[in-house]
């Protein structure tokens, strides 16, 4: 299973299949068009098992994402002393926030660079930075080499992410595709958890900061040499014109018995479909537009309503309240791993949009019970009782979808044909407003105060109720081309 295909040998290897050859394909499937998945399925379900080491192999690049993001919160006092920069507030910002200038640029050559070398591929190359930049700054003596060791690691955290979404979706079978979507949840809270324990012996252990970093090249050797032995995306090899080496992948994904409706499937949503070398202009006007513009105001809207300023300062809530900041940090941690295996349990069952839905709306309510505890100025014990309750619920809820779903959703309703870079750059939108809350968020709490700000919060988080109402499609259960025909009719 985990070995490399022996291919059958074919004149079309290199080439999609011909007009001829893929309507004789359609019509050997018959109804299958009724009766498939996404991933081809004919009559039974082809075995969800096939397909899962490939999936978990691919899911340790969002835990290297979810460590990174974690790995300096404990250990930046520690380091900053050790590097000569302690009490310098700017240098500590730029060790955190550099990350996120390397990311976009990872991020917006992610799409690229997947559909130039394969998915697999890209998956290995995201992986070097992150070697090469843990090892800067585990090694470093000076905040110069930390920083570029922490720009080598963005590059490698925006690359992997917008790759893992797009190979889930493109080799899961439809109707586990859900679930397997939130494995990189998961993974992503399973990193920021392990960077907080093992961030814990910081302040016993003096250089302990250097083990964190060490510690974090482990998976990325793993992610690199794990991708050699794993499938690559039939999608991918599709549309590079290798049909024999899609359906030998197919086999390998799905059984031999589901090869065949697979590859009608690909034949069904290629037909018609320009594959020219896709241009940037493409993805910001015409038939392709409104879909991009779905996915960039989804993840516009899940960063405006705050997560990420209820992640980066929540320590400050906990301490008024007397919790430590470890322990702070861990029950958020908990709270977001928690909400993220009852969305993997419920996203194929309930569907992405409706947990879409309940999940903005909760975040809204939890926020309204933020901005109470703003007012209880005479009742200090019950408004920190109401800040930390509503922070742990604000955190549950987002993890239950609108943390995972649009990862997930947005390479299901793209057309395969602009399916990474439309992604590359819709993540390239969570990060630029990732950065701006971020870099605002402190100021405006004290320019507006609680009570405002958290209702601004709230007020998108109702917002994103209602787009998501009017713009998402429910893609549970359906093949990649129902939902293509769903959002882009043909003209």
């Amino acid at each position: 299973m985990w070995g490399r295909p022996i291919l059958r040998d074919s004149s079309s290897m290199h080439k999609r299949l011909s007009s001829r050859e893929g309507m004789d394909l359609l019509d050997r499937e018959g109804n299958s068009e009724r009766s498939q998945n996404g991933m081809g399925q004919e009559g039974t379900q082809p075995s969800s098992r096939l397909s899962l080491p490939h999936v978990c192999v691919a899911t340790i690049s969002s835990f290297l994402f979810g460590y990174h993001t974690g790995v300096v919160n404990e250990p930046l006092e520690s380091i900053a002393l050790d590097l000569g920069f302690g009490g310098n507030t700017l240098a500590e910002g730029l060790v955190v926030s550099i990350c996120l200038g390397g990311a976009f640029v990872g991020c917006l050559l992610s799409g690229w660079i997947s559909d130039g070398i394969g998915r697999r591929r890209a998956f290995q190359l995201s992986a070097l930075p992150m070697i090469i930049g843990a090892s800067l700054s585990a090694t470093t003596k000076n905040l110069e080499g930390m920083l570029l060791g922490r720009l080598f690691v963005g590059i490698g955290m925006g690359l992997g992410p917008p790759v893992a979404s797009l190979y889930v979706t493109e080799v899961s079978p439809s109707f586990v595709r859900g679930t397997y979507g939130s494995f990189i949840q998961i993974a992503t809270c399973l990193g920021i958890i392990g960077a907080l324990f093992i961030g814990i012996l910081t302040k016993e252990i003096l250089g302990w900061w250097r083990v964190c970093f060490w510690v974090s090249a482990i998976p990325a050797a793993i992610l690199a040499v794990g991708m050699e032995f794993c499938a690559e995306s039939p999608h991918w090899l599709y549309k590079q014109g290798k049909c024999v080496e899609a359906e030998a992948e197919f086999e390998r994904l799905l059984g031999g018995s589901h090869v065949k409706s697979a590859m009608a499937e690909l034949y069904r949503s290629d037909r018609g479909d320009d594959m020219e070398s896709v241009r940037f202009s493409d993805l910001i006007y015409g038939r392709n537009f409104r879909v991009v513009f779905i996915g960039s105001t989804l993840f516009a809207l899940q960063q405006l309503s705050g997560i990420n300023a209820v992640f980066y300062f929540s320590s400050a809530v906990f301490k008024s309240a007397g919790v430590p900041p470890d322990v702070a940090n861990m029950c958020v941690g908990f709270a977001n791993l928690l909400g993220s295996f009852v969305a993997m349990l419920l996203m194929d069952k309930l569907g992405r949009r409706v947990l879409l839905l309940g999940s903005f709306m909760g975040m809204a309510v939890s926020m309204g019970l933020q901005v109470t505890a703003a007012t209880l100025h005479n009742q200090a014990s019950e408004a920190l009782y109401l800040s930390v309750g509503g922070m742990l619920l604000f955190v549950l809820t987002f993890a239950l979808g609108a943390g995972p779903v649009p990862g997930l959703l947005l390479p299901e309703i793209f057309p395969s044909r602009i399916r990474a870079k439309a992604m590359a750059i819709c993540m390239c939108v969570h990060w630029v407003v990732n950065f701006f809350v971020g870099l605002l968020f402190l100021r405006l709490l004290e320019q507006l105060g609680p009570q405002i700000l958290y209702s601004i919060f709230s007020s998108f988080c109702l917002m994103a109720v209602f787009f998501v109402k009017r713009n998402i499609v429910e893609t549970k259960g359906k093949s990649l081309q129902e939902i293509e025909i769903a959002l882009l009719p043909s003209e």
